[in-house]
């Protein structure tokens, strides 16, 4: 699978308003940056192998933790 070319500030802007929200000129470089980050972050979470493990909500030996002083 190859990687998709990272997000350019104009196209950042042309999502944006096609989603109905307008950035001002002096953010496309900070949308579209942010939004690569994401991506990558995403992407790498992709090709973690979790195997067998489950979920956070899983839980075997419930423990009950109480805040209560």
């Amino acid at each position: 699978m190859t990687a998709p070319e990272e997000l350019t500030p104009p196209e950042a802007a042309r999502l944006a308003s096609r989603s109905g929200l307008s950035l001002t000129a002096d953010r496309h470089q900070v949308v579209a940056a942010t939004a690569n980050h994401i991506h990558s972050v995403v992407s790498r979470l992709r090709e973690l192998d979790f195997a067998e493990t489950p979920p956070a909500a899983h839980r075997t030996g419930e423990e009950r933790h109480d805040a209560a002083v």
